[in-house]
């Protein structure tokens, strides 16, 4: 997913040179998904960024991997609505993977384009989607799992899918924490910027709410890194329907967004699907502010002194 403005990074960050030749961390992503078994690759990008897009980071993947370009459009809307005044952004990551309905017909998985998973993640998920499941009425998916503490920018908040699991490993919650931040050596969020995935909303009294909340550092998040079965798109097409008639007011329709862990936590309690949480031990890397950049920069040229990467990803003798 690629078609984020990049309101708070100030740029188009899902191609900010990250690599020694120019490379962006989905560069880095991709090459990691390549190895792990995958063979597609589907980015989902704003139409205004195409021309850039296409020179900087497909024709690279295009020699290496086939490729296909989905274009995330805020008119891409269910028959008989429209944009309301003031929309401007994508409608969300959840209309991002419902826009690939047309060009993905097998297993996949999902990530962001901003966002380093690590080789171990992609592995992960290739090897539950190529092992056989246990017949059912459910859908079976899966993610990595992040420990908290090493997903964080020492830069600013950010936004963190946190987990709950039942005592078989498999997801059986999953909230939205938007305002996630180290603050005097713990970690919090605000209260205020907490939305459920999935329980109804209701009129509760009012209540004197902490500021903040803490969290400890092994909570398992989710950082968007998902596999899925193609049967994911008549979910979201419906879900994403409801989310678009069932706003209070056109007002909020134009600044709401149609997140990905909502639909799939609505999918676990309906018993619609069942999502095994497979627990990745990677640091995550982003750049999610301007000065996160250098952060990745200095990880990623560590990792290739290692060993871990060549310095010139796209010109080694991989493929």
């Amino acid at each position: 997913m690629a078609a984020g403005l990049g309101s708070r990074f100030g740029g188009l960050k899902q191609m900010e040179p990250i690599g020694p030749a120019g490379e962006a961390i989905m560069d880095y992503s991709i090459y990691d998904a390549l190895k792990a078994g995958f063979g597609k690759v589907v980015f989902v990008i704003n139409k205004t960024i195409e021309k850039t897009f296409r020179e900087m980071i497909g024709q690279k993947i295009e020699k290496v991997a086939e490729v296909d370009y989905v274009f995330q459009n805020i008119n891409d809307l269910p028959r008989g609505t429209t944009v309301p005044p003031g929309r401007e952004k994508p409608w969300g990551t959840g209309h991002a993977v419902l826009s690939c309905r047309d060009s993905v017909h097998s297993p996949f998985i999902v990530i962001n384009a901003d966002d380093f998973y690590g080789a171990s993640s992609y592995k992960l998920l290739y090897d539950f989607l190529k092992e056989p499941k246990t017949e059912s009425a459910a859908s079976h998916f899966a993610m990595a799992g992040f420990m908290l503490g090493n997903t964080l920018s020492e830069h600013g908040q950010v936004s963190r899918g946190v987990c709950a699991l039942n005592t078989d490993g498999y997801l059986s919650d999953i909230r939205e924490r938007t305002k996630i931040e180290k603050t005097d050596g713990a970690i919090v969020y605000s209260e205020a910027g907490t939305t459920g995935a999935n329980l109804p909303a209701v009129n509760l009294p009012a209540v004197n709410l902490p500021t903040t909340v803490s969290l400890p550092a092994d909570t398992i998040v989710s950082m968007n890194i998902w596999a899925f079965t193609p049967d994911i798109f008549n979910e979201l097409e419906r879900c994403f329907t409801a989310f678009v008639h069932d706003r209070d007011s056109r007002n909020e329709l134009a600044k709401a967004e149609f997140f990905l862990p909502k639909v799939v936590g609505g999918m676990i309690h309906e018993d619609k699907a069942d999502v095994k949480v497979l627990l990745s031990d990677e640091r995550w890397y982003g750049v999610t502010y301007r000065e996160d950049v250098e952060t990745v920069r200095k990880a990623i040229k560590k990792m290739i002194a290692d060993g871990v990467y060549p310095p010139d990803l796209w010109g080694s003798a991989l493929y």
